[in-house]
């Protein structure tokens, strides 16, 4: 009905202005050069389209008033304008209940078709029918296309508009029913519309449904990396005669990088750093496994027993391809020695004063990955320790950054001559010169894994 007679009446409105724009043209132009004559018959063109558009505007207004906000097709005008600003499935029923059963008096299943679940249905005798219900499911498949359609009394398609006890619109897996005896009386073109504002509120309704599970998933992965942290200190702990200083930073919330400064006497000291393989919830899962077990084994100076201990723990937990690498020392102050096991991590290095400048006594590694293959007999070696002497510990993340030429800081002398310029430092100034050159040395690029610096410096 709308679109008929806004053809007509648009159809009418080019007429008048084409006879008015050949009468104009003819009686109003008088005689001339061709250009003045072509400047006046281009105005007046221009200023009867201008009000050609003015008319079927208002007449256009009038119409969407006559065919959509009147009578029986305004009750699903009213719906449809209430949708326009539903956001949730609970807004989408408040408008149901508000409109359609309320004021138009219709009955309404809103059902997902691939899982045959019903998200919605009135209250009514008709739509609680668990047969009306079977019968809809028989008829009309989750393959059917999108799109909007009319049902006949027998609750099957219908052809005739006339005769259709209701409609509904299919968008993807949903399928939208609403039961009305007067069907007939809708105007046809609030379908389309109604279909279209369907459309408009699924994908909305989907989009705030995943950004909540974003945010939901955001906020347990904030309390995992909370959790994370409560597994490393807080704070270094005071030790005589060592100068302690940490730099950690992860990639994401969650890292799977770790580290631990245990006192065990007076004089003894475990230092501990290691990197777990992979990424997110598993390599946090057993970082957090391995903190712990270190921290509660027995005889923390058995490092033999301790490495076997994690080792176990790990496979224990039966994650595919978790492994662990990780340096294990106890520095003895008192005999002045540094007792380790290097559980393959980059080099960990003691930096040493010597007449000519700084040397590096690299701790190179002595057992194999921990957590996934057969263990090896596990040597502890031994290291002797001068005063001023400075144990440098990090995760694979500072020497694998890389600079804006894909080079990685391995590759340059930068990062030891870093070392050796800063070895005389305290503890903390040394660690914010390294970090500061991972930094500087990456530039615009981005930090491919996480960051983790632990440092000791023995003291007179």
């Amino acid at each position: 009905m709308y679109k008929v007679e806004r053809r007509v009446y648009f159809g009418i409105i080019n007429v008048v202005v084409c006879i008015a724009f050949l009468l104009l043209s003819l009686f109003l132009v008088p005689e001339g050069s061709n250009l003045f004559i072509m400047i006046m018959v281009t105005v007046i063109y221009i200023v009867l389209q201008y009000l050609g558009v003015l008319v079927s505007r208002r007449i256009d207004a009038k119409l969407e008033v006559k065919c959509f906000h009147k009578k029986s097709t305004g009750i699903i005008t009213t719906f449809i304008e209430r949708l326009h600003y539903c956001y949730t499935l609970d807004d989408f029923f408040s408008a149901i209940i508000d409109i359609l059963e309320m004021k138009g008096d219709c009955s309404v299943l809103f059902i997902d078709s691939e899982t045959k679940y019903v998200i919605y249905n009135s209250s009514s005798k008709l739509t609680s029918n668990p047969n009306l219900i079977a019968t809809i499911q028989e008829h009309f498949t989750s393959s059917f296309k999108d799109g909007y359609y009319f049902l006949d009394s027998s609750f099957g398609l219908s052809s005739k508009i006339s005769t259709a006890r209701g409609f509904f619109l299919v968008k993807g897996k949903y399928q939208f029913y609403v039961f009305c005896n007067y069907t007939h009386l809708f105007d046809t073109g609030v379908y389309m519309r109604l279909y279209e504002e369907l459309e408009r509120f699924l994908t909305r309704q989907r989009i705030i449904n995943n950004l909540t599970e974003i945010i939901e998933l955001s906020r347990e992965w904030a309390m995992l990396a909370d959790v994370q942290k409560s597994f490393l200190p807080e704070f270094m702990p005071e030790v005589a005669h060592l100068d302690l200083a940490v730099y950690f930073r992860p990639l994401v919330n969650v890292s799977g990088d770790y580290y631990t400064v245990l006192p065990l006497d007076e004089d003894k000291t475990l230092l501990m750093l290691g990197d777990v393989s992979g990424k997110g919830l598993a390599a946090a899962l057993v970082m957090g496994l391995v903190v712990n077990t270190v921290k509660t084994a027995e005889n923390k100076e058995d490092l033999v027993s301790v490495i076997h201990a994690v080792d176990e723990s790990i496979k224990g937990m039966q994650l595919q391809d978790k492994y662990t690498v990780m340096f294990i020392g106890i520095v003895d102050t008192k005999k002045m020695t540094i007792r380790y096991v290097n559980a393959s991590i980059s080099d960990p290095v003691i930096v040493t004063k010597s007449p000519t400048g700084y040397r590096i006594k690299s701790l190179s590694s002595n057992c194999s990955v921990v957590g996934i293959i057969d263990l090896d007999d596990i040597v502890v070696e031994e290291r002797k320790l001068f005063h001023g002497d400075l144990i440098f510990m990090a995760s694979d993340g500072i020497s694998e950054a890389i600079n804006d030429q894909g080079v990685e800081l391995s590759d340059t002398p930068l990062l030891t001559n870093t070392i050796k310029n800063s070895a005389y430092k305290s503890a903390k100034d040394f660690v914010d010169d390294v970090s500061s050159l991972v930094l500087t040395y990456s530039g615009e690029q981005k930090l491919r894994d996480d960051i983790t610096m632990l440092v000791a410096k023995v003291e007179g």
